[in-house]
């Protein structure tokens, strides 16, 4: 018995390394994944080779997704960023079966409602796209260089709050490694701690 639970210990040690190598990696290649958007388009990470890309996790059930939404923080740094010829895509892998899942056409009406920027929003329903990278909150945000190298990780800012009172006294991480990015120059802080509600992948993801 003590054998076979030591073996059971091992296989469930075994398991989680490898989700946690499957992840994402800073400094490692950004898993490459296609997505259908809320039009019904399929859209590759490849597509934008050459480009500046920010992923963002998104649930508009998620009291910390509406503190950077009702506040415009999430749009004008969706904005600043595509200003630069930065690519933004947006992601839901909230299950169908999850409470708080919208349909692709509601999501794109609250898109649209809270004047996003986002260049696509994009339909994980499988939790494929979301396990790929290791995204474990709304929101989750991620940035791909133009040589498809993952060069950030992590939170929005550094309030891990949901009140929008604390956003202007935050460091916006997004805009920061995006500028030094853009700039040429390595990202000071690479990665950091996400917050918000948990992702509600699908029993099956």
């Amino acid at each position: 018995m003590k054998r076979l639970a030591i073996a059971a210990a091992f296989v469930l040690a075994a398991a989680a390394s490898s989700l946690a190598t499957a992840a994402a990696t800073v400094g490692q290649p950004a898993p490459n994944f296609t997505a259908t958007d809320t039009s019904g388009k399929a859209v590759s990470l490849s597509d934008f080779k050459g480009k500046h890309v920010v992923l963002e996790w998104v649930n508009p059930g998620c009291p910390f997704v509406v503190k950077h939404y009702s506040s415009g923080n999430m749009q004008g740094t969706q904005k600043e960023a595509v200003s630069k010829g930065v690519v933004w895509l947006a992601i839901s892998s909230t299950a169908p079966e999850a409470s708080d899942y919208k349909k692709p056409t509601d999501l794109a009406g609250w898109m649209k409602s809270q004047k996003a920027a986002a260049t696509a929003t994009l339909m994980d329903d499988d939790g494929k796209v979301g396990k790929a990278y290791g995204a474990r909150t709304t929101p989750h945000m991620y940035i791909v260089n133009p040589g498809g190298t993952l060069v950030y990780a992590g939170a929005i800012d550094n309030k891990p709050t949901s009140n929008a009172a604390d956003i202007p006294g935050a460091t916006n991480h997004v805009k920061q490694a995006l500028a030094e990015s853009l700039a040429g120059k390595p990202v000071t802080t690479a990665s950091t701690r996400p917050y918000g509600c948990s992702v509600k992948y699908g029993s099956g993801a």
